[in-house]
């Protein structure tokens, strides 16, 4: 799903609600099983964004000795 609200919004330059209105037209549901709305599609994107740098600080964390 991240994937492809990404594609969407970099590559073919939609913003979240035209994202949103598209998710939907297509049927697609979110995870509880309800519609899209612009801030679903912005929640997406930034937890993907939060999750990453999270797991890059982890792995760059240094430790004393």
């Amino acid at each position: 799903m991240y994937q492809l609200i990404k594609y969407l919004h970099d590559e073919r330059q939609m913003g979240y609600r035209k994202i949103s209105q598209f998710l939907n037209s297509v049927n697609i549901k979110t995870q509880r099983n309800k519609t899209f709305s612009n801030s679903s599609v912005h929640s997406i994107l930034k937890r993907k964004k939060q999750r990453e740098e999270r797991i890059k600080n982890i792995r760059n964390k240094e430790y004393s000795v």
